[in-house]
């Protein structure tokens, strides 16, 4: 499992990194930033699917592999 930031539609409103600071942090304009790659561990999945949830313009991304 990875997570992104859709760039076009992130307005910076870092709900992300605050319910997940092991997987986003900011840039320096307020925007969310994908920390790493973006691999989620096990121990990070629920916060993962926290931002997804929580982000108002569904900027954060849950990619599952196939």
């Amino acid at each position: 499992m990875r997570v992104r930031i859709d760039n076009e539609k992130c307005q910076g409103h870092g709900r992300c990194y605050e319910l997940a600071s092991a997987l986003f942090s900011e840039d320096d304009e307020g925007y969310g930033t994908v920390l790493g790659d973006g691999t989620v561990s096990d121990e990070q999945v629920t916060n993962a699917r926290l931002a997804e949830v929580n982000c108002p313009e569904s900027a954060v991304v849950i990619e599952t592999a196939s």
